[in-house]
């Protein structure tokens, strides 16, 4: 008999649950909760119970035996910088997750919701890859200003499990491979991967990289400066146009890359010419990142909803491909993601890391 397990994501105004058996989606269901719910709660944490409710109910609906699962694994949320992993939900950990250690998030209810329900079913509870993770080299740190450091922020769950998808599917180990993995979606990560570690990686979220959706990327430090200190903008509505209202929102009002590809296609003069900025940003990146590993990469992994365009992974692979050859798996199947993590380790393939 397989392993059940219990996958919980929550987002903002929503909390993602699928129940597998082994790697099988058994059923999923995204639960999205109202603006008045989510207002009645004074902090993230206290959205608890009530989300807690809302996955028991929805379980004793498809009459679901909660005393069959074998795990329960939620998203990992801000916590300490840490190595990728699968990590058991200790009282350190979820310390941490209830006092935000790096913010206040959703995400970090995963963690919270898991263990809860997972001590009352006597299972284990873990996390997976959360976007913290931070395996970063001495040297990537080095940013040119000793109090600004440059930090690993990035869609660490996603691109941890391509990359070690790919391992297994040319039957090699993961920590044998020198890849670079590009996430496009609502933001864009690049990340170089040696030997099983991220050792340097663009920040998908305040201000590194290429642009994407709905992030600027990296901009220019002495005009931003100038900005801040204009009066024009408060603190709050700078930082929106860095993440949020950045990127082809900025640029053309959509953060959806089907549109801009429609309009490109159409004829929209601003739409190609976006497009083919965005296109020709994760290209450097991709260079960049060739450059960390000494130009000898294994394999370039395109990953992401915006990879499912075909296009716009022939553009990047037509600047790229003298590099290394590509392999693309579109969209980001984070609950898979979220149970192989926990399946590796209760099969022994590897150990559940300790916070």
């Amino acid at each position: 008999m397989g392993i059940k397990s219990l996958i919980i994501n929550p987002g903002s105004t929503s909390t993602k649950i699928g129940v597998f058996e082994d790697e099988t989606l058994l059923f999923e269901e995204t639960l999205r909760h109202t603006t008045e719910e989510i207002a009645q709660f004074p902090t993230i944490v206290d959205q608890k119970d009530f989300r807690k409710k809302i996955i028991t109910d929805l379980l004793a609906s498809k009459n679901f035996d909660m005393k069959s699962l074998g795990m329960v694994v939620g998203r990992g949320g801000m916590l300490k910088p840490i190595p990728g992993g699968t990590y058991a939900v200790t009282d350190d950990l979820l310390h941490d997750l209830v006092i935000g250690k790096q913010g206040q998030h959703a995400s970090n209810l995963g963690g919270i919701l898991a263990r809860e329900i997972g001590d009352s079913l006597g299972i284990p509870s873990f996390i997976v890859d959360p976007v913290v993770v931070d395996e970063l080299a001495p040297v990537a740190r080095f940013s040119g200003v000793p109090e600004l450091p440059r930090t690993s922020v990035f869609h660490a769950l996603n691109q941890k499990a391509v990359a070690k998808r790919y391992a297994k599917e040319i039957g090699k180990p993961y920590d044998s491979l020198r890849l670079i993995v590009v996430h496009m979606g609502g933001g864009v990560s690049v990340g170089a991967h040696l030997y099983g570690k991220v050792v340097d990686v663009f920040n998908a979220l305040d201000g590194d990289g290429a642009f994407s959706p709905e992030r600027a990327g990296a901009v220019p430090s002495g005009a931003l400066i100038k900005m801040c200190f204009s009066g024009k903008y408060t603190e709050k509505e700078v930082y929106s146009k860095i993440v949020g209202k950045g990127g082809f929102n900025a640029y053309l009002g959509t953060n959806d890359m089907r549109e801009v590809t429609k309009r490109a296609n159409a004829g929209d003069e601003k739409a190609i010419a976006a497009k083919e900025a965005f296109l020709y940003q994760v290209s450097k990146n991709i260079g960049s990142m060739a450059c960390v590993l000494y130009g000898k990469v294994d394999q370039i992994i395109l990953t992401g909803g915006i990879a499912y365009g075909a296009d716009v992974c022939a553009a990047i692979q037509e600047r790229c491909g003298f590099i290394a050859p590509f392999t693309v798996y579109p969209g980001e199947d984070e609950l898979l993601a979220l149970a192989q993590g926990g399946l590796r380790v209760l099969r022994g393939e590897e150990e559940a890391k300790q916070y």
